[in-house]
């Protein structure tokens, strides 16, 4: 597929040949800043730090942590499973992982695992671009969407999964609006994808988040476009928290649901959501903005990072194996496979 000309310019993570260079994702929007990995306890540090984040991302860079850990003669096992515990939720960490550490038991030298990161890189700018057609062709011309937390080239290889559909319908003409919703507590919505939507020259407004339902009851979106950190063998979806209330905001509204995820985060072997370990963090992310106190003295906190969404909310999932319709156990299993 030929690179767009336009709307696709960001790379996250890069590798540098001797080390891994990532656009440090907590300074946006105020400061471009990059910090260099030279070795596997960096790039896991990285990832728990939300230095890089989003799923596909994560992943990529849990690959050239590997590859790091092998150049640098560490040991492999320890490395491998430094990085499998740096954040539960997201199914790619495990993903690139497992293909990396499958390499490793076939004899793969630092030169091989350099080669299979670089695939793993490679493939999901590929599959990222599939999607955005496939997703794209399902929208109507004069369209408004809504999309939550970050899901463009910060979050992937290049040009994004629920992004990539917005990119590939805004270069089309059938996505009229682009609404984000601002994403508490770490605001990627206006941070991340605010940015990167401007910068590549596609307009997007931004909404509070409490703000969503109003908005699908104005008339003005007919799709909330999402990512996923893990699809569930049934068609749950667990992304990013606060997908869950928009999808039962649009369901009453009328308005349709999209989940876009390459296949590495369709997770067979997870029956249902209610398998999928949500991951909790500190309670001063929601008690703060900025490092800055916002809440009473005193107060606590509850700060689970995502949550679940039933697949009876969600009218198509689309991967780069193609797009599922209801998604259901059996639909799942025709395009995944699995018993």
């Amino acid at each position: 597929m030929p690179e767009p000309a336009s709307h696709d310019t960001i790379r996250a993570v890069q590798w540098q040949g001797d080390r891994l260079r990532l656009l440090d994702q907590r300074r946006l929007p105020a400061e471009v800043a990059w910090i260099e990995c030279t070795d596997a306890g960096a790039v896991r540090r990285a990832i728990v730090d939300l230095v890089v984040r989003g799923a596909p991302a994560i992943g990529i860079a849990a690959a050239w942590g590997v590859v790091l850990a092998a150049r640098a003669g560490e040991d492999l096992p320890a490395a491998l499973a430094v990085l499998r515990a740096a954040r539960p939720t997201a199914v790619n960490l495990m993903w690139a992982l497992d293909r990396m550490q499958a390499r490793i038991e076939a004899g793969a030298d630092a030169a091989a695992l350099e080669h299979e990161a670089q695939a793993i890189q490679d493939e999901d700018l590929a599959a990222n671009r599939r999607m955005g057609v496939l997703g794209a062709a399902l929208i109507e011309p004069g369209c408004g969407v809504l999309t939550h937390c970050n899901t463009g080239s910060l979050a992937t290889a290049g040009y994004g999964t629920a992004l990539g559909v917005i990119r590939a319908g805004f270069e089309q003409g059938c996505i009229a609006r682009v609404f984000a919703g601002e994403t508490r507590p770490w605001l990627q919505g206006a941070r991340l994808t605010l940015w990167e939507l401007l910068r590549d020259g596609i307009p997007a407004r931004l909404i509070a988040d409490a703000a969503a339902a109003h908005l699908m009851r104005s008339g003005q979106v007919q799709w909330v476009i999402i990512g996923a950190d893990r699809i569930a063998a049934n068609g749950d979806v667990a992304n990013k928290i606060g997908s869950y209330s928009l999808a039962i905001a649009a369901r009453h509204h009328g308005v349709k649901f999209m989940v876009v995820a390459p296949s590495s985060s369709v997770d067979m072997a997870t029956a249902s959501g209610d398998d999928i370990e949500i991951e909790m963090r500190d309670p001063d992310e929601l008690l703060s903005i900025g490092g800055v106190r916002t809440a009473a003295a005193g107060a606590e906190a509850w700060n689970p990072v995502f949550d679940v969404t039933p697949a009876g909310l969600v009218d198509v999932i689309v991967t780069e194996r193609g797009v599922v319709t209801h998604p259901d156990a059996r639909g799942m299993r025709a395009l995944f496979g699995g018993a």
